[in-house]
This record gives C-alpha cells, structure tokens and sequence, in this order.
C-alpha cells in the first residue's frame, strides 16, 4: 500500500493545495495531510480551524485523513508508515527549496522518498500568505481557496481588518 504524506502548515488551505491532494489522492492508496503546529508560531488560523477547514474541502476524497503534528515531518512520515512525502511545485523558486528540502529529508531517513507535484497552472500564483494578504486588505479571496474556506475567512476575519 503506497502511503504519502503530504504536509504543510495550510494557513489556509488555497485551490492549489487542494488541487495536490485530489491529484495525490488518484495516485496513491492513502494520502495523510499532515498540518504542522508548532506552540511557539503564530498562525493565522488556529490549529484546530485549520483541521477542519481540510476536513470539510477533502470530505469527498475517501484515500484522504488529516492529522496535525509536531517536530520533523520525516519522523511523522516514518511513524505513520508513509513512504513517500508529497510535495506541491508552483514555480522555479518553489523547485529550489523542495529539492533541496528532499536531499535533506533524504540524509535523514533514507527510504523516504519525496514526490513533487506540479499544481495547475491557474493555481501557479496562489499561496497562503497571499491570501492572507488579500483579506487583510479587503479584498476578494474568491478564485484563490475553496468556498467553504472563503465563507469562513470572510465570516471570521473580515470584521478585524
């Protein structure tokens, strides 16, 4: 059974993540999206917002779990019995720090493999942090996350801004 992991902080999940965990989820017996916490980070969002916001936009995909967790992804990975760290590519820059990202993970546990993916060209410029800039400044995060995540950004955070 082919596990991948596919972690990151998803601080909100974007169309472009959601886009690797459908993609992923047809390749691969089991995807696990890992969310990453880290007690002395300040996320945008919560932990456990975080959780189910992932939940509810990869409801459909049955091969998918979400778990958070802490320190190295590799140890997650291996813990879970994940073979293969997923990873989504944007761009060149996005290239560069995977690679050498995956030589690291490599040295540390060596039949880890990672798998890069390359999301949808009209997802190509969305990140989290841009929607995250986006909404502070009012504008519209349509086109750039899922619906269900929108509605909650915009019912959350759009009054602080």
């Amino acid at each position: 059974m082919a596990i991948a992991l596919y972690a990151g902080s998803f601080d909100p999940i974007t169309l472009g993540h959601l886009d690797i965990i459908k993609n992923g989820s047809e390749i691969f017996d089991k995807v696990i999206v890992g969310v990453t916490y880290n007690i002395n980070k300040q996320n945008f969002l919560d932990l456990n917002d975080r959780l189910n916001l992932i939940k509810e936009c990869t409801k459909d995909f049955s091969n998918v779990s979400i778990e958070a967790y802490e320190g190295l992804t590799v140890k997650f990975a291996k813990q879970k019995g994940a073979k293969i760290l997923l990873r989504g590519i944007r761009n060149c820059a996005d290239y560069e720090y995977e690679a050498q990202l995956s030589q690291a993970n490599q040295k540390l546990e060596t039949e880890i493999k990672t798998v890069l993916m390359v999301t949808k060209p009209e997802y190509s410029f969305i990140s989290s942090s841009a929607v995250r800039e986006i909404l502070k400044n009012g504008g519209n995060i349509s086109g750039f996350v899922p619906e269900s995540v929108k509605e909650f950004l915009d019912k959350k955070y759009s009054k602080n801004y």
